[in-house]
């Protein structure tokens, strides 16, 4: 039976039933239906024993052990029916639990396929491709345009700028000249570069990324369901209550009787259909959530962590302003329709947003003269006359009078002189404030930051949103340090990201959400929950949806308890036959059933 999923579980014991049934009523042979049922049952209480052994081995304390007693007693007794009614029950309970959950545990298959397979190897004056595990150190590798960075090493020919978001997050390109380390998983620029490999396969950053989910999903955070918070006190009571029941009659059918009417179905019942109604209702406002036991930790998350590109910004670098300097002969417009145009041969994404910026500002751009890329450095022109220096600080002005700013930018030199910068920002997202207030109000009292940027830049847009906790220039092996380093009174702990770097931080944390419609696949496939809508404010929505449902949740376990508890005490006084009270189960299993739906009708404020 352990090897059978729990929905083959289910139609087993239905199957099983029906064939007792006719057993006893159309072939006549009760002995035949009664054995069939007694062996059922015997075997999977035995099954079910197993699996407590191991959960409290680790533990865990669930409702395991009510039912098993439930199963028993009523076999001991011979109210097989009885039996057979509470097994239909507790494989239906775990179905239902299994459907909540049918797509937990999917493997991140798009970060594995776009593992590097292959590397092209200058060898002997020849370039040959060779799989990308076979490579040695010290192996000079060419990387194409547009291609990955298929291994760790150092640039030892050419410049390119290459993006490194897979990895940090951040979508600002990063140039790298000879003697700059290259990280495996970074995507080249526009133009060929060659590098010595100074890592193996193995052990470059890529494969340290993959390394790094596949052993935090295997150590996945302790956490208790919500219907296991009632099943010890619950337990301990119904046993008490048979107990006392057989003591005061002397009739140990009273057992059976008092733990069928005991059995914790509406537990097990219950708490699924919630979670599926919360789901449901989480689907209609563009959110995916994969497990039931998510909606728990977040209704009571205390910790919330975000990356910030992407996530809190837009991920989109635009022109945030053309500062001209105070000495300089010419006005915003002109220095940027020079920078501009300079720029527009330019397959740098720096300069692309300066060209898309000016032909918003209606600005016509100018024929170039004279062009020629400096490595590392920046570009010189002539444009209308006027000699540009575009690029670098230190380029653009080798003398050190200008200081740097504390913002992603491009300096300009007109005619020899330094004639101002282009600033570029990522926009903070319009909602991202407000949910951030919104997510206090509900109790996620600690707000952090997780990013691969630069401190100055980080600080200024946490700022914005009200975020004090700020932790920077962090890699994935940064970031899931800062989630564990996270104390144990403030968890649940939520992550929210865009990015394949941010996948192994998704399964470190208790729950992770990802950013789905523009995030990549992989990282939406390790997260728990997945915002299909690029709207901030649905992580405040979530949350609000899974307190609701827990609410519900507990109300509906807690009918559920307060009908068992009144009918067990009936039970007492004999006047309720083990099989009737079996079937009162089913009463009792749709008065907590349809207080769990309530779960998806709720309509959020």
């Amino acid at each position: 039976m352990q090897k059978l999923s729990n929905k083959q579980k289910l139609w087993l014991i239905i199957i099983i039933a029906a064939v007792a049934v006719i057993l006893q009523y159309a072939c006549g042979y009760p002995l035949l239906a009664q054995i069939l049922v007694t062996v059922v049952g015997a075997v999977v209480a035995l099954s079910m024993f197993i699996e407590m052994v191991k959960s409290i081995r680790t533990g865990d304390y669930g409702v395991d052990l009510l039912a098993i007693l439930a199963v028993v007693a009523t076999l001991a007794v011979s109210e097989y029916w009885a039996a057979m009614v509470i097994l239909v029950m507790l494989t239906g309970g775990d179905a239902l639990e299994d459907y909540a959950a049918k797509k937990a545990n999917t493997e991140l298959k798009t970060l594995l396929d776009n593992t590097p397979q292959t590397a092209h190897v200058v060898k002997d004056g020849t370039t040959i491709d060779v799989g990308v595990k076979e490579v040695p150190i010290g192996a000079n590798v060419i990387v194409k345009p547009g291609e990955i960075i298929p291994l760790d090493g150092k640039v030892i020919t050419g410049q390119s700028d290459l993006d490194e978001s897979s990895l940090t997050g951040e979508s600002r390109p990063v140039s790298k000249i000879p003697g700059d380390e290259v990280m495996s998983g970074s995507v080249n620029g526009a133009n060929s570069i060659t590098i010595r490999v100074t890592k193996l396969a193995k052990d470059g950053q890529y494969q340290q990324l993959v390394k790094l989910v596949k052993t935090a999903e295997s150590s996945p955070a302790h956490f208790v369901r919500l219907a296991d918070h009632y099943a010890v006190p619950f337990t301990i009571a119904a046993i008490v209550i048979a107990l006392a029941a057989w003591w005061w009659s002397g009739n140990p059918v009273r057992i059976a009787e008092v733990l069928v009417v005991a059995s914790p179905c509406p537990l097990i019942l219950a708490a699924p259909i919630a979670m599926i109604s919360g789901m449901s209702r989480a689907s209609r406002n563009g959110i995916v959530v994969k497990t039931g036991t998510v909606l728990e930790k977040l209704a009571n998350a205390k910790t919330g962590a975000f990356d910030k590109t992407g996530t809190i910004t837009n991920g989109q670098l635009e022109v945030g302003q053309v500062i001209v300097a105070p000495h300089a002969k010419f006005t915003s417009e002109e220095v940027l329709k020079l920078a501009a145009s300079a720029e527009s041969e330019s397959s740098h994404i720096l300069a692309r947003s300066l060209i898309n910026y000016a032909k918003k500002q209606s600005i016509k751009l100018s024929p170039v003269k004279e062009l020629q890329e400096l490595t590392g450095k920046g570009i010189t022109a002539s444009v209308d006359d006027h000699q540009l220096k575009i690029g670098k600080l230190t380029f653009v002005d080798p003398a050190g009078k200008q200081e740097l700013l504390p913002y992603t930018a491009v300096y300009i030199a007109i005619d020899g002189q330094y004639a101002g910068a282009v600033t570029f920002i990522d926009h903070v997202r319009s909602e991202a404030q407000r949910t951030m207030n919104e997510l206090r109000k509900m109790g996620v009292t600690n707000l952090m930051m997780l990013t691969g940027d630069q401190t100055s830049f980080a600080k200024e847009v946490a700022k914005q949103v009200g975020i004090s906790d700020v932790k920077t220039n962090l890699l994935p092996q940064g970031k899931i340090a800062a989630l564990k380093a996270i104390p144990l009174d403030q968890h649940p702990v939520f992550m929210v990201g865009d990015g394949v770097n941010d996948a192994p931080s998704f399964v470190t944390a208790d729950v992770g959400i990802a950013m789905g419609a523009h995030g990549a696949t992989a990282a939406s496939e390790s997260a728990s929950v997945v915002i299909i809508r690029d709207d901030l404010s649905r992580i405040a929505k979530i949350v609000k949806i899974s307190q609701d449902t827990i609410k519900i949740a507990k109300q509906a376990v807690l009918i559920g308890i307060a009908i068992c508890t009144i009918l067990m005490l009936i039970a007492c006084t004999g006047i309720l036959p083990a099989f009737v009270g079996a079937m009162f189960q089913e009463v009792i299993d749709t008065v907590s059933i349809l207080w769990a739906l309530k779960a998806r009708k709720i309509k959020l404020d």
